[in-house]
């Protein structure tokens, strides 16, 4: 038998195919001897059909058992936003691996870490923005590129069989107001070292130009602020230190102090003071100073961007904030865009904010903000320094990964492979004679944070909690005697059901005949097998509730033997 050629390999669990839970997974050597390298654990938002589940993560199954045999040899992370770092602390001791990132997206990550009660502690080797880390088979080095949020770095990996760039999230802005740039003398220099593969961004690939810079939006904020007769409310993403040191310097030059609102925001704001990314800024004023503020002297920045309906501004929307309130006339400025999905949550506060009298500013009324991600005039920037041999697009859902397909192929990349969470492609091999392609699958699948537990999606409770949410939830206890005869009346609960069905009869009562007659038709035998019962009684309440209401609802049954 032939020995099996090295190899270099690409998977991703989660991130592709679809918007946020980021977790690619590179591989090197002989198939079934590979070492592997993580890269990124993040999270996505559950959509409101699951009923009780705020938060997704990827299954990490496969890397559990690459662990076990000793191949998994570091995770690293490239930027420190919630889609690529989110997962870290539930998911790490499944992995227990070092953990490679650099200093701010390092220290937001250890002070979301502290902030959770019985955390893990996390072996992370800080890396110098620009530095290099050998990792098992891998020379990573961290290449700095712009993005929404501090240190945002890039890959390049490093290996026998070649080079690979895993972008990240990035984009080219050369005025990022905080953070990196996207250097096209080091990206370029990649190019000319030859570039066998890059994994890159498609997050913005269906759209044209060039974003504009986050200088751009600083001056219009400060226009905006500037303009304003009486309070104005900013609601932003909390990681974006370059957007809350806008708003804060155009708050300072109007004379106006800056009110900090919302957790999240507050970490960040700890970390980015720590990192001197805020220097020359005055102290930000706590929530509880707001009301003692001229109504014209006075910022708040508030988290509650996509609606979130625990955020500061979903409570002042509500007037239900303990210590910040909105006026007519007052301003709020959505410098955010809404993640698909969370519309109806956004729009809801906007209509709710409306009502009280205020104005609402969004990117439909001026450039209030701008995305972290490439449109499509930067990626082919991007190819043009890079000449990769293969392009892998990442990060986006499926029409964002044929668009960026498309481009890359336009731009002349030779080898183009399109894949979904799952697949593994094969970026190189020590056979020249073996193209770029998919190669096989490895398994994936969603894990839910339900509570402080972590359940798969195909977990039983989940289903019975979407039917519960659909449908409601009947209980009825029995009580029989040994021979099978029925002592007392049964206890009827009902939960998320209506008094009456269609005919105006009380559901009470449409059970409770249900029972009665369900009892009376069965055989002494079978009265005598509690669970039997139980099944029979199942049927015939969910039964009876279908024809009078239309619904079966979940039905709990217990018998009990007296």
């Amino acid at each position: 038998m032939s020995k099996s050629p090295d190899e270099l390999v690409f998977a991703a669990l989660g991130g592709v195919g679809e918007i946020g839970m980021n977790l690619g997974v590179y591989g090197y050597g002989p198939k079934n001897r590979r070492k592997w390298l993580a890269v990124d654990l993040g999270i996505s938002f559950a959509p409101p059909e699951i009923p009780g589940i705020d938060i997704i993560m990827p299954d990490v199954a496969f890397l559990e058992e690459e662990r076990e045999r000793g191949n998994l040899v570091g995770l690293v992370l490239t930027h420190g936003h919630e889609d690529h770092v989110g997962a870290l602390v539930d998911l790490w001791p499944k992995l227990g691996c070092p953990v490679y990132t650099t200093p701010f997206t390092h220290a937001l990550a250890e002070a979301r870490r502290l902030g959770e009660p019985g955390a893990p502690k996390i072996p992370f080797h800080v890396v110098p923005s620009g530095g290099r880390a050998q990792i098992g088979p891998f020379d990573v080095e961290f290449l700095p590129v712009a993005h929404s949020i501090p240190d945002s770095h890039a890959l390049g990996l490093r290996t026998a069989l070649g080079l690979v760039v895993h972008t990240g999230d990035w984009k080219i802005d050369p005025t990022p107001v905080v953070g990196n740039v996207t250097d096209p003398a080091r990206f370029s220099a990649l190019g000319d070292e030859g570039v066998r593969a890059v994994v890159c961004d498609s997050t913005n690939a269906i759209r044209e130009g060039i974003s504009p810079s986050e200088t751009d939006v600083q001056g219009v904020l400060a226009e905006l602020i500037g303009k304003a007769p009486h309070r104005v409310a900013v609601t932003t993403f909390a990681s974006n230190v370059a957007r809350i040191r806008s708003i804060a310097e155009a708050a300072m030059r109007t004379g106006r102090e800056c009110v900090l609102v919302g957790r999240a925001m507050e970490r960040v704001i700890t970390v980015a003071r720590e990192q001197h990314l805020l220097d020359g800024l005055p102290p930000f004023r706590s929530a509880d100073a707001y009301g003692f503020l001229p109504r014209d002297k006075v910022v708040a920045i508030l988290t509650g961007s996509q609606g979130e309906p625990r955020a500061a501004l979903a409570r002042i929307a509500d007037d239900d904030h303990p210590e910040i309130a909105l006026s007519p006339g007052d301003q709020v400025i959505f410098s955010s865009r809404t993640i698909p999905g969370n519309e109806r949550a956004v729009n809801r506060i906007i209509n709710a904010l409306v009502l009280q009298g205020v104005k609402v500013i969004t990117d439909r009324d001026g450039l209030v903000h701008v995305s972290g991600h490439p449109r499509r005039g930067e990626l082919e920037q991007m190819y043009k320094w890079l000449r990769p041999q293969v392009s892998v697009p990442v990060h986006g859902e499926p029409l964002h990964l044929a668009e960026h397909a498309d481009l890359a192929r336009a731009t002349g990349v030779r080898e183009v492979v399109r894949l979904v969470d799952g697949d593994m492609v094969r970026l190189a091999s020590a056979d020249p004679a073996l193209a770029a392609e998919v190669i096989e699958e490895v398994p994936v699948g969603r894990l839910y944070k339900d509570g402080h537990v972590l359940v798969a999606s195909a977990d039983s409770s989940i289903a019975e909690r979407r039917r519960m949410s659909f449908a409601g939830l009947v209980s009825v206890a029995v009580a029989m005697s040994a021979k099978g005869e029925v002592v007392g009346d049964p206890m009827i609960d009902l939960s998320g059901v209506p008094q009456r069905g269609s005919g105006g009869k009380l559901l009470d009562d449409v059970i409770e005949d249900a029972v009665l007659d369900c009892l009376d038709g069965l055989p002494k035998p079978r009265r005598r097998d509690p669970d039997a019962v139980a099944e029979s009684l199942t049927r015939a309440v969910r039964g009876a509730l279908n024809a009078s209401w239309g619904k079966k609802p979940l039905c709990h049954v217990l018998v009990i033997t007296v």
